[in-house]
């Protein structure tokens, strides 16, 4: 099947896994709308690398918490393509709370967490539905985390938000499966990179390569997943079967078995 003129909306597309999952829709002749929310130059970076390919792109600002920045980022999407196809919701957020420290996670970092990782993937979703139920086997892609089902993670509500992702996966499908729309996700674990790198390890590159050392050593494939692998997987449920719907794919080396 040829995705040549489709358009991809991806958000969180100016680094890491979304920046990965923009070229390699690119690299399949798919124009991508990138999202961010305070990354610009990483989002016109990306934005060129997908120009290079041969496609058109556009970096879109906006918080996907808030219900009218999604709105208003499809909508910038049509006007600019005229459709969309395929929703990566792959935008995400954090912060390092010890599950033990229960005073320490905060009203408002519960609502940050599941503003972002969660609703802003119901809402994303919501606006896009319209324009996707027009698209010959529209598709919508989430990155979860293994966190979802491990109860290890950076904090419990990134853990909650995540488990969340997962039901609303699964309650999307089915909803919209009716429309010819898939819904599926994949669920990384440790991803190497920046964020990896400043929180897990720090910021010291060898404590981070010990980290990454004793996580290959659990690791059946001995392998820590990269942006790139997670591209991967996103990019087999685009361009894999139209009646794969409601999975979550994890995608850890064997690290959870």
């Amino acid at each position: 099947m040829s995705y040549i003129g489709q358009t991809a909306l991806v958000t969180g597309g100016s680094s890491g896994v979304g920046a990965a999952t923009a070229l390699q829709l690119a690299q399949r002749g798919i124009n991508v709308v990138v999202n961010y929310n305070a990354s610009e130059a990483g989002a016109l970076a990306v934005v060129d690398n997908v120009i290079k390919c041969g496609c058109d792109a556009l970096a879109v600002q906006g918080d996907v918490s808030k219900e009218e920045d999604c709105r208003r980022i499809v909508g910038q999407t049509l006007e600019k393509f005229g459709r969309l196809d395929i929703l990566i919701n792959n935008a995400g957020t954090t912060t390092f709370i010890p599950h033990h420290d229960l005073e320490g996670l905060t009203e408002a970092i519960w609502h940050r967490t599941l503003g972002v990782n969660l609703m802003g993937a119901f809402f994303m979703t919501r606006a896009a539905a319209p324009y996707l139920r027009e698209a010959d086997a529209g598709k919508v892609v989430m990155t979860s985390s293994i966190a979802s089902v491990t109860a290890n993670g950076s904090s419990i509500a990134y853990c909650a938000s995540k488990a969340g992702m997962n039901s609303l996966t699964k309650t999307l499908a089915k909803t919209l499966g009716k429309d010819g729309i898939q819904v599926n996700a994949v669920l990384p674990g440790l991803i190497d990179g920046d964020w990896a790198f400043n929180t897990w390890g720090g910021g010291d590159e060898g404590q981070y390569e010990e980290l990454k050392a004793a996580f290959s050593e659990q690791t059946p494939l001995g392998h820590v997943v990269t942006p790139d692998d997670v591209a991967d997987a996103i990019l087999s449920f685009v361009t894999g079967s139209r009646y794969v719907t409601g999975q979550l794919l994890t995608l850890d080396g064997g690290f959870t078995l």
